[in-house]
């Protein structure tokens, strides 16, 4: 449990999670935190009051994430939550996406890190608004500053909104921002086995965004294994391998985009602007 914001490990337990452990995994060697009835540990604190909060927390989230998913259905707005762990290459993947998609649709980031305006700052300079949002010791972005954010940046109607997390596999997955859809992104200069170690994030996200392939020769990492992985935790996670840096498979990511925001658009019944000239 994150002893700054009541966030845990307290989800309900996820389908083949034990699945997901590889042939030859093992248990882990000392006490297992995860088993209590909050899976999570906090010192003096009873698993059961620990449970309690969670509880509280989520449920005030869910009500702002409620009204987070109301505003922008009713404006036809595809958001989506970006998930990582640090160093995946969330903002590289945002900043070109964002420099790809100039003049054609609106895009509006919602950034999230603990310090500094890094990531917004670079997001701007490819030519969409952001807006950053610190969170000081917070490891994670929460549905009330992402009401907030969306006040502040009054995205456009049939418009794209990303909301880059904060740099984290584990409390990012239990908490709804509104998004339409989650995308956790995963390098392939992180360990193969990380949804397996990570299960609540993948089982949780939509897409899989395989990043830095254009690295691949020069690693050991078993894509086949990565993607074993990630589908014994969540069988219908769909799935797209690129470099964000060389521009490889961008276009099945651009691809996916489309598609589910043809998918919302059709859901509300409502008719996506003309695309502009030239396209």
């Amino acid at each position: 449990m994150c002893n700054v914001c009541g966030c845990g490990e307290g989800a309900a337990p996820v389908p083949g999670e034990e699945e997901a452990r590889g042939a030859g995994d093992r248990e882990p060697d000392g006490p297992d935190y995860g088993a209590s009835p909050a899976r999570a540990h906090a010192p003096g604190m009873d698993p059961a009051r620990m449970v309690r909060i969670e509880r509280d927390v989520l449920a005030a989230n869910d009500r702002h994430a409620a009204a987070n998913r109301s505003r922008l259905e009713e404006q036809g707005v595809l958001a989506l939550n970006l998930v990582s762990g640090p160093g995946a290459g969330k903002t590289t993947l945002l900043a070109r996406t964002v420099a790809d998609l100039a003049g054609r649709l609106d895009v509006a980031v919602v950034g999230g890190d603990q310090q500094t305006d890094n990531d917004a700052e670079r997001v701007r300079a490819a030519g969409a608004r952001a807006l950053q949002v610190n969170t000081g010791k917070g490891c994670h972005l929460d549905a009330h500053m992402v009401e907030h954010a969306l006040v502040s940046l009054a995205p456009a109607e049939h418009g794209l909104v990303f909301i880059e997390n904060v740099g984290n596999l584990v409390c990012p997955a239990a908490f709804d921002l509104g998004e339409e859809a989650k995308v956790v992104i995963l390098s392939v200069t992180e360990g193969e086995d990380k949804p397996a170690k990570y299960p609540d994030m993948f089982h949780g996200a939509d897409l899989l965004v395989l990043n830095k392939v254009d690295l691949l020769p020069h690693l050991d990492f078993d894509v086949a294994r990565c993607l074993d992985h990630a589908r014994r935790v969540n069988p219908d996670l769909e799935v797209v391998q690129l470099s964000a840096t060389t521009g490889a498979g961008l276009e099945d990511w651009h691809a996916w985009l489309a598609a589910r925001r043809a998918r919302l658009l059709d859901r509300l019944g409502a008719a996506p602007p003309e695309p502009a000239a030239g396209d």
